[in-house]
């Protein structure tokens, strides 16, 4: 099951009354604040590496963008390739 945060945030606030109040009974409220714990660290590691992600997006854009403009235009080799069979150097038709 998979709570939202409102139900997370009752969960925590039984956890509370129950920590104050010494409750024994059911799964002992301590378990349930270090599971409560658990999940906010989650939550955490959840957004550092989506914003990881992010940024990693950009920077692949930003190297794709930069490829794009460096290559020749016109289909031209950039290191004087011969296109019919990828040697370099002079052409042996030359």
């Amino acid at each position: 099951m998979i709570l939202n945060a409102s139900q997370l945030e009752a969960v925590r606030q039984r956890t509370d009354e129950e920590l104050r109040s010494g409750a024994t009974h059911g799964y002992p409220a301590a378990t349930i604040r270090d599971l409560l714990q658990t999940v906010e660290a989650l939550k955490k590691e959840k957004r550092k590496w989506k914003k990881l992600a992010q940024e990693r997006g950009q920077v692949l854009a930003a190297i794709q963008d930069l490829s794009v403009r460096t290559l020749p235009k016109n289909g031209d080799s950039p290191h004087g390739a011969d296109d019919r069979n990828g040697t370099v150097g002079p052409r042996s038709d030359d």
